[in-house]
């Protein structure tokens, strides 16, 4: 009797404590968010030279998923439409603005604590991107035109730069924000290129040309 009575006391506590972690595990919540980039393209130009270009306001949107990892800590994957460029500028009022649309991976580690009734959001983590299309539009002297970006790892031309651009391009992101109880969130993002996006010039294959991605961005999304 006694024996029956100490099995039943250990099933009820697997059954309480299973209970307790099934209640204590949190499920995989996915979201959207959209919002408004500050871009620029920084690196060196054919001469070494560090550019200085100016920054141009795009956007992005997309979808994320909070996947728990431990308390407090998630690993946050996403899918988003992200558009980047930049706006050059040079002598004889000659300048050009590219606009490069990306289709991006970002890879995050989000550590999310309760902060009054809501919930601080601090991330980090590596992404990868796919170039899907893009435009420059050049003012030469009052001439103006565009062009499509076109995408090779290489190209024969007497500009260091201009309309030809890799593909891929990878590098970090950075945010930190807030999420409201209900969901909703809000949060300030930098993300810092680390691939050369600018196609070999086989004109000039000894020039040390080195563009890459830059901006920083604001969010708002919604989480269920």
């Amino acid at each position: 009797m006694k024996n029956k009575k100490h099995i039943l006391l250990i099933a009820c506590m697997l059954l309480l404590g299973i209970s307790t972690i099934a209640q204590e595990t949190e499920a995989t919540s996915f979201g959207i968010k959209a919002g408004i980039n500050l871009q620029n393209i920084n690196g060196k130009d054919a001469d070494n030279k560090s550019l200085n270009n100016d920054l141009v306001l795009r956007f992005h949107a997309g979808v994320q998923a909070n996947i728990p990892v431990a308390p407090e800590f998630y690993f946050q994957p996403g899918l988003l439409y992200n558009s980047k460029g930049a706006k050059t500028k040079s002598l004889l009022n000659s300048n050009a603005e590219f606009t490069i649309n990306y289709l991006e991976l970002p890879l995050s580690f989000l550590y999310r604590p309760l902060l009054g009734t809501g919930h601080l959001l601090l991330g980090f983590g590596p992404y990868v991107a796919y170039g899907l299309n893009g435009k420059t539009d050049i003012n030469v002297v009052g001439i103006t035109g565009k062009r499509d970006i076109k995408f090779a790892n290489e190209y024969t031309g007497i500009l260091p730069y201009g309309e030809y651009f890799k593909r891929m391009d990878y590098g970090a992101n950075i945010f930190f924000g807030y999420e409201l109880q209900g969901g909703l969130f809000i949060q300030l993002e930098t993300q810092l290129g680390l691939a050369k996006i600018n196609a070999k010039n086989t004109t000039n294959p000894n020039a040390d040309t080195s563009l890459k991605n830059t901006g920083f961005g604001l969010s708002i999304g919604y989480m269920f």
